[in-house]
């Protein structure tokens, strides 16, 4: 990360009172789907969730609503303590590190029907090779399944998302902007450093509380080959491509389009979700199902999309989310036995 001076965010891009925040037709928006989603739920998936979930036979379809609604309130936690941390920060003005609007609102559209498409090859070439779709999670990420991955799947996965979501965006945008304009430069390396280490403290805390993940259960050898493999993996696979495609690129035009901070979140929050539509939990069988698994989908990643769009436009860094939020917790902190049984890390 590089140094940049500080500047103070322009009014477009100020997120203004709480008055002005509830009268955003964009959060009064979120909030009805928000209820929405749940209550579609509800209406359609009977007592048990017709998703393939690893404990969906066990778990009522109420238990996962009240999940999701308590993860909520968490995620308006961290985003009110980032708030506090930040708060007398200089804010980055985001809106002028996006080109013209009308630039802007190509870039957007075409970066969207771009990501659009990338999950519509990744679909192909899943299929292509008896594997899972290839979305922003590996098949049995965070919210498990009995599928069976293999390791060709799980290099595979990692290395399309790398080049699809990571490397080919940056290097068609780092040649017509500086790091600057794509959120890859930190203006105040202690600020940040201090809010990467409480976020994650807090956020680790609260996985290992909620999921119990089994990675307390793993052998000292497990661990030493199955914590840094799961961070690579993780961070080919999904922490660079979110950071690169939304978080850097996504952002300052959201805010240069919308000239409301409140708005750009929750894009973030959207975006972050529509990401991961192939997640192999989901099914797409029959209108009901496909009703069911893009409201769960929502309820499970619109949240930690708004704490992520947060961390940046109040630091305007996409690092700090990367470290703070993605990276170690949930991925490496959940995730490493998964990765360590796909590779075969025994005892």
């Amino acid at each position: 990360m590089r140094l940049e001076s500080p500047s103070r965010t322009g009014p477009s891009a100020d997120g203004g009172t709480a008055r002005s925040l509830f009268r955003n037709r964009a959060v009064r928006l979120a909030v009805l789907g928000w209820v929405s989603a749940n209550a579609l739920i509800l209406a359609l998936a009977g007592r048990r969730l017709p998703l393939h979930l690893h404990d969906a036979a066990e778990r009522s379809t109420s238990a996962y609503l009240l999940d999701f609604n308590v993860r909520l309130a968490e995620v308006f936690l961290i985003i009110a303590l980032v708030f506090f941390l930040t708060r007398r920060r200089p804010g980055p003005d985001l809106a002028a590190r996006a080109p013209e609007r009308a630039t802007a609102l190509r870039e957007t559209l075409l970066l969207l029907a771009y990501g659009a498409g990338g999950l519509a090859l990744g679909f192909a070439v899943g299929r292509a090779f008896g594997w899972h779709p290839f979305g922003l999670h590996l098949a049995g990420s965070v919210n498990e399944t009995d599928d069976h991955v293999a390791r060709s799947e799980a290099i595979a996965w990692a290395g399309y998302n790398l080049v699809v979501f990571a490397l080919a965006p940056l290097a068609y945008f780092w040649r017509r902007y500086p790091a600057r304009a794509l959120n890859l430069v930190s203006a105040d390396r202690r600020g940040d450093l201090r809010l990467i280490v409480v976020v994650l403290v807090v956020e680790g805390a609260v996985q290992i509380a909620a999921l119990h993940p089994e990675i307390f259960d793993l052998t000292g050898r497990q661990l030493l080959l199955g914590v840094p493999l799961t961070f690579l993996l993780y961070m080919a696979g999904t922490v660079l491509p979110t950071m690169v495609f939304i978080y850097a690129i996504l952002i300052p035009r959201f805010v240069k389009l919308t000239g409301s901070i409140a708005t750009t979140v929750i894009l973030g929050g959207l975006t972050y979700a529509a990401l991961h539509v192939w997640d192999s939990w989901a099914e797409y069988g029959s209108p009901r199902e496909a009703a069911i698994s893009i409201a769960f989908l929502l309820l499970t990643y619109f949240g930690p999309g708004m704490v992520k769009a947060w961390l940046t436009v109040r630091t305007g860094n996409a690092w700090v989310h990367v470290w703070a939020y993605h990276a170690l917790a949930p991925h490496t902190l959940v995730d490493t036995p998964h990765t360590a049984h796909i590779f075969g890390i025994h005892r």
